[in-house]
């Protein structure tokens, strides 16, 4: 037998139902995670009026869980390219699970901005982790898809906190609803025993016959039968010359480096910020809790089909005209629902918002599983993830500003069109296309 690329051999066997054993095995903890993080954008109105907040004490109950993003994002690169993708995902998917549900017990402002800050840490290292396991288990064309669109299923878990609210928060309070967000630390355990490991990160590490034990499966998940594999079948790229967060900087990868994370902070502000405050704008324009509620999640139901569609599209017309396009249109979509004067036009432009947004930033993480090799990919992706989580941060809190200082309405949706056009501006001139080659070609190509 020939030496081959896994790559290689992941696209000859093309999409089955292995792929999708580790789609849904990551999607399920990235459900989960989204509920426990939005959850806090449902609870707001609630919190603000027992602790007697201002404004923008307000936004930072937002701001908090994305402080803890940041900390678990730059970490988790490090750790899991160290200790493998599956038992670092794991370790995160236990973190913000046992540090969500004594929120219920919290009897101040600063209880509660504690434990958000520490089990923020738990969702920012799971995000990157699920977005490079997901580019290094498909083929090679559907790697867009994947990519991006296991990003939808975090936005699902937006929507299931809405859901959750609405029918928990009139009847037992919002404390309750921090209870709910406990349960996933059983799926840890689940996780563990059922996900496999990246086949890349194990050659990687030396540890060929647990890769070819993978890939085995995989073929026998494909095509019912497995070929006769030895050591020496599998070729690994040569390693770079720098790994680790230096690598990222390195005249190979500096153009890149800033471009994603420039694109990631301008994103994080817009997403973080609108989906942190709907919720309570749509309450304050006179909708109501229960309308208000179901306002943002239908923006959020959008906004999976947003990541969904991404994925797709990036696979046809390429990562940085898709990436261009979606910020654009989230751009447009944003001063649409600030200019909107009645409740059909803020559901039709809010629906458009939730798509738009996510298409641009669900869009942006192929670009950023593409743009570094194994052996430091998962840090690239997590630590340009972890400075947009800055913006992520900022966005609440400078939107509670802003309304502070009585922009009005419209004013805060002008205020998050702006980083949006500036996504779109440093993709359009810093991005290069990446669509069509193999995981193993792209980190290598530029060293």
């Amino acid at each position: 037998m020939n030496k081959v690329s896994i790559s290689e051999v992941v696209d000859k066997l093309g999409v089955s139902k292995y792929t999708f054993k580790i789609y849904f095995l990551i999607g399920l903890a990235l459900i989960f995670a989204g509920y426990n993080y939005m959850i806090v954008a449902y609870t707001m109105p609630q919190m603000s009026q027992e602790w007697a907040l201002t404004k923008i004490q307000t936004g930072s109950l937002s701001s908090w869980s994305i402080l803890g993003l940041l900390i678990g994002g730059l970490s988790a690169g490090v750790i899991s390219d160290k200790i493998g993708r599956k038992k670092a995902f794991a370790i995160f998917v236990l973190v913000y699970s046992v540090l969500t549900f004594p929120v219920y017990y919290v009897q101040s402002f600063e209880a509660f901005a504690i434990l958000r800050v520490l089990g923020g840490i738990g969702f920012g290292g799971c995000i990157p982790i699920a977005v490079t396991m997901m580019s290094e288990s498909v083929p090679t064309k559907n790697r867009g898809y994947f990519s991006a669109s296991i990003m939808a299923f975090y936005v699902l878990g937006w929507v299931v906190a809405g859901v959750v609210a609405i029918y928990i928060v009139p009847l037992l309070g919002w404390r309750v609803c921090y209870l709910v967000g406990g349960i996933p630390a059983l799926y840890a355990f689940v996780l563990m025993s059922a996900l496999p490991e990246s086949t890349h990160w194990l050659l990687g590490k030396g540890r060929e016959k647990e890769a070819i034990e993978i890939i085995k499966r995989m073929e026998i998940s494909s095509k019912g039968q497995a070929s006769d594999w030895t050591s020496e079948t599998l070729v690994a790229p040569p390693p770079p010359n720098k790994v680790g967060v230096s690598a990222l900087f390195s005249k190979e990868f500096r153009k890149a480096s800033i471009a994603l994370w420039v694109i990631y902070f301008m994103g994080s502000v817009v997403i973080y910020g609108i989906n942190g405050w709907l919720p309570t704008l749509l309450v304050g324009k006179g909708y109501g809790l229960v309308k208000g509620y179901s306002f943002a999640v239908l923006q959020n139901v959008f906004g999976m089909i947003g990541s969904f569609v991404t994925g797709y599209v990036a696979d046809i017309i390429g990562r940085r005209t898709n990436v261009i396009f979606g910020w654009i249109f989230t751009a447009v979509a944003i001063l649409l629902l600030g200019y909107a004067t009645n409740q059909w036009q803020v559901v039709i432009c809010g629906m458009l918002v939730g798509m738009a947004m996510n298409w641009g930033l669900s869009g942006t993480q192929p670009l950023l599983a593409e743009g570094y090799p194994t052996e430091f990919r998962n840090t690239g992706v997590s630590s340009a993830q972890a400075f947009g989580r800055v913006g992520g941060f900022i966005g609440p809190i400078a939107a509670g500003f802003v309304q502070q200082i009585g922009v009005g309405f419209t004013g805060i949706f002008i205020f998050f069109a702006i980083p949006a056009v500036i996504a779109s501006f440093v993709a359009f001139y810093m991005i290069d296309e990446t669509k069509g080659r193999s995981i193993e070609s792209i980190g290598r190509a530029k060293a």
